[in-house]
């Protein structure tokens, strides 16, 4: 029996460094949450609302003069972050009106018609199972089943709600909303209403060749149709409220423009504060039983070694955001399109800790600017080489410049990936067609034959 000693080195990870890097890449709600769960298991802890107080009110007045120069929205922000201490109340009366919602707005053309009960909650039942588009995607004969009644009694309900305004409200795809709103015009298209029932896929693919070719009608008949059908509402729901489908975003930093260098504001706001129960505090300093204080103790280093891991979380973070403005500084001045390659590696090293941690402190968190709220990541880009001497182009550039290549083309012959690929290199940017294929996607901008007009 051969028995050998070996040596080996394991990286074993402690419950309180996973629960350190947990609340690393928490963001402001995330960790809101996180601090009120806590709270619950936990008895020694006191949640501290931040509820603000005159030294607080002084702050907030220095912070609105250093946002003069930002726009509006940020000076609301602030306000509605640190409360209403001010005595201009102007701001504080802002109130975003909220609009009507479709399924209201549908429903509110049915008061002067008269319905059975039945009929009205087989339409109320249709007018909420409207996806975001404004198409009703119910079954009809699972509506009728639902209902106890005939799949044509809901047809008839479903025409009634087709006929309501906007326009295509209630169709049940593409095709049939966009011949509703064919259907309702004064002067008929017979063109265009033959496209959209049978050849609607070649209009996507913008093959109107082949549709002049099977509709057996000129060029310019097709072309001048298909213009008409590209001027209709695909989405019914447009302009009418979705703040109940919007992700309202909280920044987590917010950066702020002053005389000559920029201000870091962490939002600690979003978050209550952590606090040790005097009562307990009280108990290990009375009670005789060990087995109470060692209880007692246990919990209260559980709430200090949180306490400690939020504060270092907060530290990364504004050493990251710090990282973030002095190198992205030109995008700060200039706005979109200034952007400098970098990488989380940089920022490791010029923070001295791993790239994985710098990953996690920007992970689901976002920087609010003058020029609006980014995620944190929109920061780091990566570079493409350049043929002028020591320079790197970010991929935000190279879109740009993708863009420029594309507004320039003849529409009637417009660029293939290849095509597109041989310009930006021409202009200094080594490239793939394979990149530029994918950043084409990424912008929403068709193919070659997407993009192609036949006038």
């Amino acid at each position: 029996m051969d028995i050998r000693l070996s040596v080996t080195q394991n990286q074993i990870l402690s419950q309180k460094m996973i629960q350190s890097m947990e609340i690393l890449q928490m963001n402001s709600q995330e960790l809101n949450e996180y601090i009120k769960e806590m709270a619950v298991e936990n008895p020694v802890v006191d949640i501290e609302e931040k509820y603000e107080t005159p030294d607080k009110a002084g702050d907030l007045m220095k912070k609105l003069e250093w946002l003069d120069s930002l726009d509006e929205r940020n000076r609301i922000y602030y306000r509605q972050e640190y409360g209403d201490n001010s005595e201009d109340k102007g701001l504080m009366d802002y109130n975003e009106s909220v609009g009507e919602e479709l399924s209201e707005y549908v429903l509110h053309q049915l008061l002067t018609v008269e319905l059975t009960d039945l009929q009205y909650d087989v339409i109320q039942f249709m007018v909420y199972s409207l996806d975001n588009k404004g198409y009703m995607e119910e079954n009809l004969k699972d509506i009728a089943s639902r209902f106890h009644t005939s799949e044509d009694f809901v047809e008839e309900q479903l025409k009634l709600l087709q006929s309501l305004d906007p326009a295509g409200v209630c169709a049940r795809n593409l095709r049939e909303c966009l011949l509703i709103q064919l259907d309702r015009e004064a002067e008929p298209d017979e063109t265009a209403k033959a496209i959209v029932r049978d050849h609607l896929e070649l209009l996507g693919k913008n093959q109107l060749h082949v549709i002049s070719r099977k509709l057996k009608l000129p060029m310019e008949q097709v072309v001048e149709a298909c213009d008409h059908i590209k001027d209709l509402n695909p989405k019914p729901s447009r302009g009418f409220d979705a703040r109940g489908r919007l992700k309202y975003i909280t920044p987590d930093v917010t950066v702020v423009k002053l005389a000559g260098y920029y201000e870091i504001l962490l939002n600690e706001y979003v978050y209550p504060k952590i606090g040790i129960n005097s009562f307990y505090r009280k108990i290990l300093e009375s009670t005789p039983s060990q087995e109470t204080k060692a209880y007692i103790v246990d919990k209260i280093r559980q709430a200090e070694w949180i306490k400690n891991c939020i504060g270092q979380r907060n530290s990364t973070l504004m050493r990251v955001a710090k990282c973030i403005v002095d190198y992205q500084e030109r995008f700060f001045n200039l706005g979109a399109g200034h952007l400098k390659p970098l990488r989380l590696q940089d920022v490791a090293e010029m923070l001295e800790v791993h790239e994985s941690t710098v990953s996690r402190a920007i992970r689901d968190k976002y920087l609010q600017c003058p020029w609006g709220v980014f995620p944190m990541s929109y920061f780091f880009s990566k570079s493409i080489s350049s043929e002028k001497v020591g320079e790197k182009i970010t991929t935000e550039q190279v879109k740009a410049l993708m863009m420029n290549v594309i507004e320039d083309e003849n529409k009637n012959k417009p660029l293939s990936d290849r095509a597109i690929t041989e310009c930006l290199v021409e202009r200094g940017v080594k490239i793939c067609r394979r990149t530029v294929a994918k950043y084409r996607e990424e912008l929403g901008i068709k193919d070659a034959s997407g993009r192609k007009r036949f006038q």
